[in-house]
This record gives C-alpha cells, sequence and structure tokens, in this order.
C-alpha cells in the first residue's frame, strides 16, 4: 500500500511539474514579440479623387464618396472572413474608414467581446485627447490625461452588452489604477469572460470588473450618413441603474463626454470608432470567439444577416469572385 501511495505521490508531482512547465511555456509565448501581420488583402479607392477640384481652393483635397466607394469597390463576404482584430491594425486611418464605411450595423450585440484600440497613425492616446482637449478650458488635468491613457492601454479589455436592456459596460481587469478614485470596490458586479491570447488555452476564462455604464441604441453615424451605427453612448451613463459617479463619471458628460460606435465586419467581430467631445479619438474592434466560430460558416456562405439599425437606401453589394 506505501508503494501504491509513493508512486501516486510521485505520479501528481510530475504531473503538476508538467502543467507548471507547459504554462510557462505557454506564458512565454503568450507574451513574446508576435509575428508581422499581413495586410488584408481587400481592395481600396484612391485616397484623394482628382475628379473633384475647387476653383477657389485648387489646393483642397477631396476623398473618395463612400457611394461611390461601396458600388466601384464593394466587399465581399470572403473579404470581410479575412479581416482581423490584427490586420485591421496595418492600416491607414484612410483605409481603416474606407472599410467602415462599406460595412453595416448588423444586430446589435449581447454578451462579452474582448476589445483592443489601434491607432492607425501611430498617435498615443494621450496625443489625440492633448488635440481634442487640451484648449477646452483645463477640462482634463494632465493626471486625468495620463490616467485614460492608462485605462486605454492596459485596464480596458473589452465591453459586455445588455441587449435587451439596451446597455452595456466595460472590462476592468486591473482595479489598482483606479482604486483612488473607487466607490465602495466590494460592489462592483463581475463577470467570467474570454480570454484572449494563448494564455487563454491554459486560463480559458478571466474575472472583470464591470465599469463605465453606457446607453446602446441605433443612431446616426460621425462618419458615414448614409446608414446607421450602433451608438454607445456615456453621455447619459448616470441614468443606468448601479451608475457610480466615482469613477463612471470619467466617461461621462463631466469627463471625457465619450461616444462609441460600431459596425459589424462579420458575426461576432466589430469595427469601432471612439469619440470625445464629438471629436475623433481612436479605432477599436469588438470579438467574440465563439459567436464568429459558431456563424462564420453560415455567414461566409452568404447566410442571411439581420440589421437591428436602418442599413441606408444603398443595398450594401458583395462584390463578385
Amino acid at each position: 500500500m506505501s508503494q501504491t501511495n509513493s508512486f501516486l505521490s510521485r505520479f501528481i508531482a510530475v504531473l503538476v511539474a508538467i502543467v507548471i512547465i507547459a504554462g510557462g511555456i505557454w506564458l512565454y509565448l503568450d507574451r513574446r514579440d508576435p509575428d508581422p501581420v499581413e495586410r488584408p488583402g481587400v481592395s481600396f479607392a484612391p485616397l484623394e479623387d482628382t475628379a473633384i477640384t475647387d476653383p477657389d481652393n485648387p489646393a483642397k483635397v477631396f476623398r473618395v464618396d463612400f457611394a461611390r466607394l461601396e458600388h466601384e469597390h464593394p466587399l465581399s463576404r470572403e473579404d470581410l472572413m479575412t479581416l482581423t482584430p490584427e490586420n485591421l491594425a496595418t492600416l491607414s486611418q484612410e483605409e481603416i474608414d474606407q472599410i467602415y464605411g462599406r460595412l453595416t450595423a448588423g444586430p446589435i450585440p449581447d454578451g462579452p467581446y474582448n476589445g483592443t484600440l489601434f491607432f492607425a497613425r501611430g498617435d498615443t492616446l494621450r496625443q489625440r485627447l492633448d488635440e481634442i482637449l487640451g484648449g477646452i478650458g483645463g477640462r482634463m488635468a494632465g493626471d486625468k490625461l495620463d490616467f485614460a491613457e492608462r485605462f486605454g492601454h492596459v485596464m480596458w479589455k473589452g465591453k459586455m452588452f445588455d441587449r435587451d436592456g439596451g446597455t452595456l459596460r466595460n472590462f476592468v481587469e486591473d482595479l489598482a489604477p483606479l482604486a483612488p478614485i473607487i466607490d465602495d470596490r466590494d460592489t462592483i458586479p463581475t463577470a467570467w469572460v474570454p480570454r484572449g491570447g494563448l494564455l487563454g488555452y491554459i486560463l480559458p476564462k478571466t474575472e472583470v470588473w464591470l465599469l463605465f455604464p453606457a446607453k446602446v441604441y441605433c443612431g446616426q453615424s460621425l462618419l458615414d450618413g448614409r446608414r446607421e451605427s450602433i451608438i454607445v453612448d456615456y453621455l447619459f451613463s448616470e441614468d443606468i441603474d448601479g451608475y457610480r459617479p466615482s469613477p463612471d463619471s470619467l466617461a461621462a458628460r463631466g469627463g471625457l463626454r465619450i461616444r462609441d460606435e460600431i459596425r459589424m465586419v462579420r458575426p461576432g467581430f466589430y469595427l469601432g470608432r471612439a469619440y470625445a467631445n464629438r471629436a475623433f479619438l481612436l479605432n477599436f474592434t469588438l470579438y467574440n470567439p465563439e459567436i464568429a466560430e459558431a456563424e462564420g460558416s453560415d455567414f461566409a456562405s452568404g447566410g442571411e444577416v439581420s440589421e437591428d439599425c436602418w442599413a441606408g437606401e444603398q443595398v450594401r453589394q458583395a462584390a463578385s469572385r
């Protein structure tokens, strides 16, 4: 019996060691520099429409109209299936705008979506906020700009949608930077959400705090007025149950005055634009791997997509291959 127990003890010890070593390898792989991401192979219109000129201002540059862009360079389902959160970040801002302008809103999301923000021009969040808010009578002090940058790059991990309630809350993985301004930390709602990256193969779920509520509805896009987008509106978040003035007000009327809008690339995957005080701030993506896997094949083969928002009078056409 003692030999059996000794064997089991050694077996368990070896098994634990294997798990620890494997976990260390995965952690290393998850943190090492990723392989270069190639640009998506979709078509774009020229960034300048030389057929339009302004006699009073010959140097003025005109961009291609979104209606013409969509007519001459439609995106096929095959094109949309090649887009990823990673390869969108390889594009210029004008190209990202052209992608967004050829999308429709799709269904309003429900449940958890992992989030990634990115800048097409190599800006930093602080630089963009300085441009947008720097001249507004000291609205944002330097420490608040520093906080916003840390929050955007480190703490923000995605959004939890409540489709039926018309609201959402944002994932926050690390409360430490927010600790000095959080009211009643123990009362903050939490959720278990899918973990991104290679570490997700070992620990598929991670616990997050849900903060910064917003209202979700269909509304006019600030970039492309031909059709609606899904709007994520923080301006009146104090009307949402569970709102806490600190820190939720940082995104609301007394803070950055954030307004997001999103459109669907394909099921489970949305491209978003964030505005601060109605000025464009940054791009972001939202991704739910379970929905993407469950509905991707049907979408790729031409399956019908529900549209919760007005899709406009110009019917989005798919490019033929």
